[in-house]
């Protein structure tokens, strides 16, 4: 009969027991070498699950150098990621595809020079293997500190300045203005306007620079028909009003995010203007709570969270795996949801 250890719980040597094995191919087939043949690591899998045995984390780490756990990183102040609908999505698809690849997430939030300094010392303190990274502002000192650890690093997005030697995966923010754009001129709009992110972030450069190569493409006039807001409720509303008091005849707007569209519909209705009818609207995010729920439902341009989440963790599995992979930018598409909007 097999005994369980001193403190109760099964041990590594009652498994090798329990499955007619020696202690160390226990240990390996645990570890899924590939030298164990199938039959033996079937039945050290199903000795480990009828007796309850869980390996020792905390020794198995001092083997394998590996935690079992990945930091989510967003750089950003904390109360605009929890009242920012994207980032909420991005958390979500974190967990859940950390949890796919057996990982656990540590959610970390920089906030300032203090946050940098204990994330940092968190990061090099061996608590967790790779570090999937938001870090959206062009001067924040984040992505060249992260180049200091011998941790592996994924970015979602562009990684502040750096444009060399980092593993990215974005989205095509120019592409997806460019679609939302010729989408208007093919609706028979001729003064189409831009609320675009602030220009500190390399997303919302890119947004502001492909709804400007099309309208001049279409032959259009781009002169005062741009405004720069933060990705907020407040801050659309206000570049909203901002656009209509300096050109009261334009006929659409390509928004830069969901929650700055929401904003500039509260303006745009105040005003008295008809959406679709006198003006078109168009955003960017496409979240599936917030674009739908929109009076009227907004046209948006759809990225999908989850597909980036899951592309960065692919990368830094990769990574941890040992893989030989150069840094560059992986850029996924995007789409456009047609709805009442425009």
């Amino acid at each position: 009969m097999v005994r369980p250890g001193g403190d109760g719980r099964p041990t590594l040597e009652d498994v090798a027991a329990f499955a007619g094995v020696s202690r160390s191919t226990a240990s390996r087939a645990l570890n899924d070498d590939a030298y164990v043949s199938t039959r033996a690591k079937e039945k050290v899998l199903a000795a480990a699950k009828d007796l309850g045995y869980f390996p020792n984390q905390a020794a198995r780490s001092l083997v394998t150098r590996r935690t079992g756990a990945v930091a989510l990183v967003l750089s950003e102040p904390e109360a605009r990621l929890l009242d920012d609908p994207y980032r909420t999505s991005v958390m979500r698809a974190g967990y859940r595809e950390l949890a796919e690849v057996g990982s656990q997430m540590v959610l970390l939030f920089v906030d300032g020079h203090e946050d940098l300094t204990r994330a940092m010392r968190f990061l090099e303190g061996g608590h967790v293997d790779g570090a999937l990274v938001f870090a959206p502002h062009r001067a924040d000192p984040l992505p060249k500190a992260l180049r200091l650890l011998r941790l592996p690093v994924v970015f979602g997005g562009q990684a502040g300045n750096l444009r060399r030697g980092v593993h990215v995966v974005d989205f095509d923010n120019e592409g997806g203005a460019r679609l939302a754009v010729e989408h208007l001129v093919a609706a028979g709009r001729t003064r189409i306007a831009t609320i675009a992110g602030p220009q500190d972030q390399t997303a919302a450069v890119q947004r502001l620079a492909g709804w400007r190569a099309t309208v001049l493409g279409a032959g259009l006039d781009p002169a005062d028909l741009s405004e720069e807001a933060d990705f907020t409720l407040d801050g659309g509303r206000d570049a909203m009003d901002r656009l209509l008091a300096r050109r009261s005849d334009l006929d659409a707007v390509f928004v830069a995010s969901d929650m700055m569209a929401a904003g500039a519909l509260r303006t745009l209705t105040g005003a008295g203007r008809s959406i679709p009818g006198d003006v078109a609207v168009i955003s960017f995010d496409d979240h599936a709570t917030l674009a739908p729920a929109m009076n009227p439902p907004l046209t948006s341009i759809h990225q999908e969270p989850g597909a980036q989440v899951r592309q960065m963790v692919t990368t830094l599995m990769s990574l941890l795996a040992g893989a030989d992979i150069k840094p560059r930018s992986h850029v996924l598409p995007v789409t456009m949801t047609v709805r009442e909007s425009a």
